[in-house]
């Protein structure tokens, strides 16, 4: 004798649970991307591992639930698996904060372990809940294709929302553990209040498990939120694009450093804003030095704001020039002013937006000097390192208007080949400056990329290097022409700038 198919939930419940655990995931993945930012960057093969673990996740919870749903009765499953989202979900936060500190570095293994700690169990099981829901909804096979196709809709909604909320609205508005165990929260509360409203119904079977194995769970999911809570953050400030962190120097007492996700980024000296810290950021010093006969005021445009120290050197160094700097992360600037003594003002402008925007806002032949120094972690951002970039740069710059742009490399040093060879394919006067063990592929090292379409003030900035404390060579010409031997040109339908960076 056959069983009777348990019976159907209703389908506006059915579909709040289709919705609501397919937005969750979402949430949690996107998420997910900025818990593990500070441990091991924000690059393109972070962003994949995150996005892949996820689909992981997905894959196999969808297919469990499946099964499952094939050998018991899916009512008594779902109140559970909603808790034990919640309590995975909840175990997040302290599972990536201190493995995150054991995983720190880009290296793949890392990468995707600390993925997989972020996202896959609360992804896993909440993505078994929607085959639950599809089994409850059905009745026959001839409407299959139906209720397949509703509840596959009304989930897919319920992703694209969370996608969407998260990204404008949750992520600028709380920090990323209060999204995670808010979300935690819910998942809970959903659950309990499914259990008991199931329970109602006399023909409900028992949920599954021991008041003891039940109390057992309830636990972890308590620990794992209160871990969450008081575990350590690398984070002074979390905004929309980094986690940001000031510290003092000991050595020096108007000396701050900011890092964004962990890495070094900019160093400020409070008292002195002609103290320039870091050896790149000399050499772009160097280079706005011998732009213009000393002390002339200019016009400078600065691609990536960070801690502000190019501008204000030149604020210092060069009175009455105008600048303006192009900077993503619109909160970066508020800490810029509370923490590392920022003043804007008529001479110096921020437009909070993306750069390549920005740039190509700007009129043609304005500037005297263009500064790139914009950064996910440690890699150019790709729409920022291309031929057609460069050439819009080049617009801005009047005649004799000089670019100089950071970029890091490492062994095998890939990228900084490739980029040089991308701005002389614009600019007709291009020269590199770094350490020589860096140009000998010995070491990783900040590079500075100077360009012009006029002759480049060579002998002046050399003399201006020689100034510095570690030496470094400036390559031009045949010497630079082997160095970079066949490099690519980098385009828009061509920069895969985080795979040559090595």
């Amino acid at each position: 004798m056959e069983t009777a198919p348990p019976r159907a939930l209703p389908s506006v419940l059915a579909a709040a649970l289709a919705f609501g655990a397919s937005g969750a995931v979402l949430v949690l993945e996107i998420v997910a991307l900025r818990l593990v930012g500070p441990y091991v960057g924000v690059t393109l093969q972070v962003s994949s591992s995150v996005i892949g673990i996820s689909l992981a996740a997905i894959a196999y919870g969808a297919w469990l639930g499946g099964r499952l749903a094939d050998q018991y009765d899916p009512r008594m499953l779902l109140a559970p698996a909603l808790i034990l989202g919640a309590i995975g979900t909840a175990v997040t936060l302290p599972l990536v904060r201190w493995g995150g500190e054991l995983l720190r570095g880009g290296a793949a293994p890392a990468v995707l372990l600390l993925a997989a700690l972020a996202v896959f169990l609360p992804a896993f099981v909440l993505s078994a809940i929607p085959p639950m829901v599809v089994k409850l909804q059905l009745s026959s096979l001839r409407e299959a294709g139906t209720v397949v196709g509703r509840l596959s809709s009304i989930g897919t909604l319920g992703a694209i929302t969370a996608t969407l909320g998260t990204g404008f609205v949750f992520v600028a508005a709380m920090p990323s553990s209060a999204i995670v165990l808010s979300l935690a929260a819910l998942l809970a509360l959903g659950g309990l209040a499914l259990g008991w409203w199931l329970r109602r119904d006399e023909t409900h079977p028992d949920l599954p498990g021991s008041p003891r194995f039940r109390a057992m769970l309830a636990t972890i999911g308590l620990l794992g939120a209160g871990m969450g809570a008081i575990s350590p953050t690398p984070c002074d400030v979390e905004t929309a694009y980094h986690c940001a962190h000031v510290a003092a120097d000991p050595d020096r007492p108007g000396g701050r450093l900011l890092l964004l996700n962990s890495a070094p980024h900019s160093y400020v000296d409070l008292d002195d804003p002609r103290h320039l810290e870091f050896e790149y950021v000399q050499w772009i010093g160097a280079v706005a030095d011998v732009v213009r006969p000393a002390g002339a005021p200019i016009d400078a445009l600065h691609i990536g704001g960070g801690g502000f120290t190019v501008p204000n050197y030149l604020r210092a160094t060069r009175p009455g020039s105008d600048q303006l700097v192009l900077e993503l992360d619109g909160e970066l600037v508020e800490l810029d002013r509370r923490e590392l003594g920022l003043v804007t003002g008529p001479d110096l402008r921020v437009r909070v937006g993306d750069a390549r925007v920005g740039v190509t806002e700007r009129p043609a032949g304005a500037y005297d000097l263009v500064v790139g120094d914009a950064f996910g972690h440690q890699v150019v951002p790709w729409h920022l390192a291309t031929r057609e970039m460069a050439a819009e740069i080049s617009r801005t710059l009047r005649p004799d208007g000089v670019y100089a742009q950071n970029v890091i490399d490492y062994p095998p040093d890939l990228f900084i080949p490739a980029e040089v060879a991308t701005v002389a394919a614009v600019f007709p006067h291009v020269a590199l400056i770094a350490p020589a063990d860096a140009l000998a592929g010995d070491t990783g090292s900040n590079f500075v990329i100077v360009a012009s379409r006029s002759p480049l003030p060579l002998a002046a900035l050399g003399a201006r290097l020689a100034r510095i404390e570690e030496p470094v060579e400036v390559l031009t010409g045949a010497a630079l022409t082997r160095y970079l031997g066949d490099a690519r040109v980098l385009t828009d339908d061509y920069a895969p700038t985080d795979q040559l960076l090595g």
